[in-house]
């Protein structure tokens, strides 16, 4: 009887570390990302010949910033699965 509650509470503690870990892990790449997006406007409002540069360099700089958010997932299907 108490093994079956502690598995119980370990397994709503990995589901709660799951969800925790990603709202966490999307709210700092969705806030960079939109702040790059925001700025990349603002360049090539000012400069429309280097629109090309610029939307290179942010597509880049996203990819980067929603590396973090992919390693959030991974971390909560690892606490999700695992238990």
């Amino acid at each position: 009887m108490e093994l079956d509650i502690a598995s119980a509470i370990v397994k709503a503690a990995a589901l709660l570390g799951a969800g925790v870990a990603m709202g966490f892990g999307a709210i700092g790449p969705g806030m960079g990302e939109g702040f790059a997006a925001g700025k990349a406007c603002e360049g090539i409002a000012r400069r429309p010949e280097e629109s090309g540069l610029l939307t290179r360099t942010m597509l880049i700089g996203q990819a980067v910033s929603e590396s973090t958010g992919i390693y959030s997932l991974v971390i909560a299907l690892l606490l999700i699965f695992s238990s």
